[in-house]
């Protein structure tokens, strides 16, 4: 963000590098961190007009607001041009009917990315993104998702009836939505892959020193040797194919209105009860154990 605008005037690096260390302490914190300054601030610095910059960037960018991007619906996540939102034409505003669905910030946002159908007929090429606010008539949001992970950062459901929109708060030109939402995409991924990189840091900080110090039969943990059995491969390959049914019911997956959380919850236990699998395989490498002598 430039300093025009309340920023540091620092690059994407930089913002990979916040990433990973906010979510290193909470993942949840980071993917919120990530939605608003990735997925609503990069938006508006990219396509928004001067307006649009000088009215929402400054709070923004100063933490006043928070912001979200609601593109996701119940029945349309990554097939963008399959969703249901319109935004019709009336006079200089446009009437947004429909709901979006797993919008993460989507309770707590004051300025919203939102994606709607301008152009029910054309597909890609019908697709238009707005700038929508807080208590803008007929806007609401529902209850907060009950999810199994992640459960510091808000998500819910977005609820437009008849909402009304000012022409000047669309975000890049009519029709266009589709492009703006892609041309940042590589950025955003980029951006947002820092967080599990945090995540798999903090790992390491409880995991190692953990490893040196706990004792077992004589000897400290992270010097046994391999014990790749049976219950190795069928302990991991479970959770793993829990994990895969997660994927499969996509956002369903997430919540707890199915059992996938259940199944990856309960096939865990066996990669940590009856010996853990770090004992049953060969447990960290010469160059973590050599820091530790």
């Amino acid at each position: 963000m430039t300093v025009e605008y309340g920023g540091t005037g620092l690059g994407y690096l930089d913002h990979v590098i916040v990433m990973e260390e906010v979510s290193r302490v909470s993942a949840s914190i980071g993917l919120s961190y990530g939605a608003h300054s990735n997925l609503c601030i990069n938006q508006l610095v990219r396509h928004g007009n001067q307006n649009q910059k000088e009215k929402y960037l400054p709070k923004l960018t100063a933490g006043e607001h928070v912001g979200a991007l609601a593109m996701s619906e119940s029945n349309s996540g990554s097939d963008v041009v399959s969703m249901k939102v319109t935004a019709r034409k009336e006079g200089d505003q446009y009437v947004l009917n429909g709901n979006k669905f797993w919008i993460t910030n989507g309770p707590d946002a004051d300025v919203l990315i939102v994606y709607a159908k301008t152009d029910v007929n054309s597909a890609a090429h019908g697709i238009s993104a707005f700038i929508v606010e807080k208590g803008m008539p007929g806007f609401s949001t529902a209850q907060k998702l009950d999810k199994l992970g992640m459960r510091g950062s808000n998500t819910c459901e977005l609820i437009f009836e008849d909402c009304r929109v000012p022409e000047k708060n669309m975000l890049g030109p009519l029709n266009k939505g589709v492009y703006v939402l892609m041309s940042g995409l590589d950025l955003e991924r980029l951006v947002l892959s820092a967080g599990p990189i945090g995540i798999m840091q903090a790992v390491l900080d409880y995991a190692i020193p953990y490893l040196h110090v706990r004792e077992a039969f004589g000897q400290k943990i992270g010097q046994f040797q391999d014990c790749a059995g049976v219950i190795l491969y069928c302990a991991e390959n479970a959770t793993q194919v829990a994990l895969d049914g997660i994927q499969c019911l996509g956002g369903n997956g997430y919540i707890n209105d199915y059992p996938m959380g259940r199944f990856l919850r309960d096939a865990k236990l066996y990669e940590i009860g009856a010996g853990t699998s770090e004992v049953r395989r060969m447990v960290i490498g010469r160059a973590f154990n050599a820091r530790f002598k």
